[in-house]
This record gives structure tokens, C-alpha cells and sequence, in this order.
């Protein structure tokens, strides 16, 4: 059986100063904020299509708090579960980007999908709603 270690210690088995510690306790809260604000982003464009404006901001966010927290994690050595959890976050925040601009672009055109959408109650007048947006968008159809 593998010993657990502390998370206080490095490799070289030294305990880390306070603030090492410290530090290392700010970049592990910013990691997780920014995690939240990736999510919140995604789940806001989902709800509503009118709160683009939020899942804009929020999406702001994610990217300045993921590159605040990869520039952390380089400098600071952090492990390695970090730095792949801040590429793949910025990564989800660039494809935020490009839906964003594409919502805002077509805005109209999604705003009556969505409406669609809720007032579909079978699969047939969703398929409908889905194949109305198609023929609504340039080069869809």
C-alpha cells in the first residue's frame, strides 16, 4: 500500500513554509473559482438565451481568472492536475467565446428556437423547431 502524503510537503519530502503553504492554498481557491465561473457560464446560456449579457460576463471571467491561475501554476510549480484543469477550462472558455459571438450574431434566430422549444410538448414539434432554426440560419440550409 502507497503512504498518503501531506499536501503540506514537497517532493523532496521538506515541509513548505507558510507561505509557500499560503500560496499555495490562493492558487488552489482561484483554480476552484474559476472552475465555478467556467460552469456558471455554460449553464447560463442554457437557461435563457437572454442572458447572454451574463454568460458574457461570467465568461470574462473565466478568462482572466484562468489565465491569472495559469500563469500561478507555471510560476509556482503547481501540480499537474492544476495546470491541466486551467488548459482544459480555457479551452471550454474559448469555445464560450465563439458560441457567444455566434448567439449575438444570430441572436433572433435563437431567442424563436428557444421559444419553440418550450412550447413544443412531442419530439415531432421539437424535430420542427430544430429544422425551422436550420432553414433560418445562413448556410444551414
Amino acid at each position: 500500500m502507497n503512504p498518503t502524503q501531506d499536501p503540506g510537503m514537497q517532493r523532496a519530502g521538506q515541509p513548505l513554509s507558510e507561505a509557500a503553504q499560503a500560496s499555495l492554498a490562493k492558487t488552489h481557491t482561484l483554480f476552484r473559482l474559476f472552475i465555478v465561473v467556467v460552469l456558471g457560464s455554460l449553464f447560463v446560456i442554457q437557461l435563457d438565451i437572454a442572458y447572454v449579457w451574463l454568460s458574457a460576463i461570467l465568461t470574462a471571467a473565466s478568462l482572466a481568472l484562468g489565465i491569472i491561475v495559469l500563469i500561478r501554476a507555471i510560476t509556482r510549480k503547481e501540480s499537474k492536475l492544476v495546470l491541466f484543469g486551467v488548459i482544459t477550462g480555457l479551452l471550454v472558455s474559448g469555445v464560450m467565446v465563439m458560441v457567444l459571438l455566434m448567439v449575438g450574431a444570430f441572436f433572433n434566430q435563437f431567442s424563436d428556437f428557444q421559444q419553440c422549444q418550450r412550447e413544443a410538448l412531442t419530439q415531432r414539434a421539437t424535430s420542427e423547431c430544430r429544422t425551422e432554426l436550420e432553414n433560418k440560419l445562413p448556410g444551414m440550409s
